[in-house]
Order: structure tokens, then sequence, then C-alpha cells
């Protein structure tokens, strides 16, 4: 594991003056990119030729780092050159996807925002549970084997897929039967069946809470809420139950797009809550715990109860919803504030205060 001595001896020789805010051109490099320059920051996009169309069309970068693959990110030449610009990292789910956690873990010497350690536990279901039970948030009931279904559950297999693969089933024969189409169409292997997490289908509406946590200030912001647009179940829900049998479609859950939504004001209380839980649950288990942007994915039941069926540890996808602010960001300050800008806010706040090494690792 890198040691955090060996990132803050990289910051020591830092030019504090011409720190760049990098990340990998995906994701949420947007609005990243763009809230980094709207405070100040000179930006990078790690990027492949081809895919740099919307960081230059939209014109939130102004240094691209070109890889043959976005796998190149975790190589060395990559970080030296991260590294020369005075690079700190953001994080998301397409850079821990393509970085990997073990160099992330243990290879990427790089400054990155937040608790590199935590990653990890959001990954693996089995931590990812662990944490959410420590912080006093329902979850769904979890079976441990398909023999033990005994009610509509859904299956998820490791991890930031996007919902790729995901599948509803009622009974271990369906659960073999789906099992066995997706091998033959090489979405998962044997390794991702060894490792699928069933759990029981909660049915509800959907909210996505996002969250950030200042150790500077010691304070957790709910900064936007949206839901997930997912393909293809969403466009098979819009037609008619006896069409859908007719059409004999397997829904899958691919998160194609993600909808800003407000929940009813009385969960608010509920929503900070579990937020607080939450950030207090990982100072105990992987300190110093959350920091920076972190996310709920819950489901609100007719009971008008909040269940908590994945967590991500940085930035989520749907925080896109809110690029210009959200209802929620723009009670802080009355002024529009996405995710992305909110980090650049707290690194310049480190800056100037001289905490760079309480927010990065």
């Amino acid at each position: 594991m890198i040691k955090k001595e060996e990132v803050m001896e990289i910051v020591e020789n830092y030019k504090k003056e011409e720190i760049t805010i990098a990340t990998l051109g995906s994701h949420t490099a947007l609005h990243i990119l763009k809230g980094a320059k709207l405070e100040g920051f000179s930006t990078v996009c790690i990027t492949v030729k081809g895919r740099d169309v919307p960081y230059k069309r939209f014109k939130v970068a102004d240094k691209f780092i070109y890889v043959d693959n976005f796998k190149d990110v975790a190589k060395e030449e990559v970080q030296e050159k991260l590294r020369d610009l005075n690079s700190i990292v953001i994080p998301h789910g397409s850079f821990i996807a393509y970085c990997g956690l073990d160099n992330i873990e243990n290879n990427f010497l790089v400054p990155m925002f937040g608790n590199r350690k935590i990653l990890r536990w959001e990954a693996e279901r089995e931590l990812e549970r662990k944490i959410l039970e420590e912080a006093n948030i329902r979850v769904p009931k979890k079976f441990n084997s398909p023999e033990e279904i005994d009610r509509t559950v859904i299956v998820k297999f490791p991890g930031a897929r996007g919902g790729r693969g995901y599948f509803i089933a009622s009974s271990k024969e369906e659960f073999y039967k789906k099992i066995e189409m997706l091998k033959s169409k090489n979405l998962i292997d044997d390794e991702d069946v060894e490792k699928a997490h069933i759990e029981e289908y909660v049915i509800g509406t959907n909210f996505c809470l996002h969250f950030f946590y200042s150790p500077i200030t010691k304070e957790t912001e709910l900064l936007g809420i949206d839901r997930r647009y997912e393909s293809n179940i969403d466009g098979l829900v819009r037609i008619p139950a006896k069409d859908q049998l007719d059409i004999k479609a397997n829904p899958s859950y691919v998160i194609t797009g993600n909808i800003p939504v407000v929940i009813r004001e009385s969960l608010l209380v509920e929503v900070f809550n579990m937020g607080d839980n939450l950030v207090e649950a990982t100072k105990k288990i992987v300190p110093p715990g959350i920091i920076g942007p972190f996310c709920l994915q819950t489901l609100c039941t007719e009971n008008l109860e909040l269940v908590a069926f994945e967590m991500s540890a940085r930035i989520d996808g749907g925080t896109n919803s809110f690029m210009n602010g959200s209802p929620y960001s723009f009670l802080y300050s009355g002024e529009p504030l996405s995710m992305g800008q909110r980090i650049a806010k707290e690194i310049k706040l480190a800056l100037k205060l001289d905490m760079l090494n309480k927010i990065i690792s």
C-alpha cells in the first residue's frame, strides 16, 4: 500500500501556485475539469485519440496526456507526466476501473483527492455491506447462494459495471438459466459467477443521494439527488404488460443517463442522517474515512423508508445531472455549484490553509 508519507513528499516538491487538476477523460470528467477551471486551476485530461472530442469542444482541458489505451493510465511514464504538471488526480468510476484497485493502492504514486484506501470497500460487495451495516443503514436482505432464493432477487457482479449484466430472478432455476445466457454472451465469466451478489429486490422509487464531506470544515453536505435511466428496462416498462410477454426480451440495467430529482422534503432528515452515519462509520473502519464526494444509491418504499443498495466512495456518475448546480447545492451559497466545482473549492481551501494532507492520499 502506498504510504501517505510518500505522497506528501511528492506534494512538498510541487509548485503550489501551479497545481493542476487531472482526471481520466470519461465518467464525470467534464464537470470535474470545468469546476476546476472555475476555481482558477489549470486542468489535465488523460485520454485516447478520438475520445478527446467533448473535452476539446467544451474547452475544459488545458492540457492532454494521450495514451494508447485507458489502462495505460497506470504506466510510470503517465505518472511522471502528471507529477511534472503538479497534478492532483480526481478518481472516478472509469479511472478506478481502468487503473485497477491494485495499482491505485500500490503503484499509482500521484497525489489523489480523497482516501484511496476506501475505494476497495465500494468495489467489493461484502466490504460495502459491512460499512453500510456499521452505519446502521438499512440494506436489502442478502442470499448466500442461489439455493436460498425464496423471493424476487436482483443479481449483481463485482466492480463498477454501470449495471451491465445485472438481472432479476425468482428461483434458483431462473438464476442458473440467466447465468448461462450471460456467459454465452461473454458478459460474465466463472469468476464473476463465484462472486455474484444476490439480494432481495426492493420495490421503491430510486434516489441517488450525492454528498460531500469536508475534513476541513467537518461538515457533510447534500449536493444533489438523481435517478438512473437504464436500458433496456426503462424502455420495456413503457410497453403494455401483454406486449412485454410477446417480445420475450430479457431486461437489462445498463445505465445510459441520469435524471435530476428532488426528494420529499420530510425525508431530508433521514437523508442527512444516512450521510452523517456513513461518514462516521468509514472513519472507524477505513481511517481517515470518506473524503470529499460520495453517494448512497437508495430505494424509497411506500412506507417512506430509504433502503441503500449501493454506495460510491468517490464522485458518482449521477453528479453529471447537476453540472450547473442542483436545488440542494444552490441552498448553500445561492449560486450554482457542481460536484466538480465543490471538489476544486476544497482543494483551493486546503492550499490556502496549508492542509493538503487532510484531503489527499
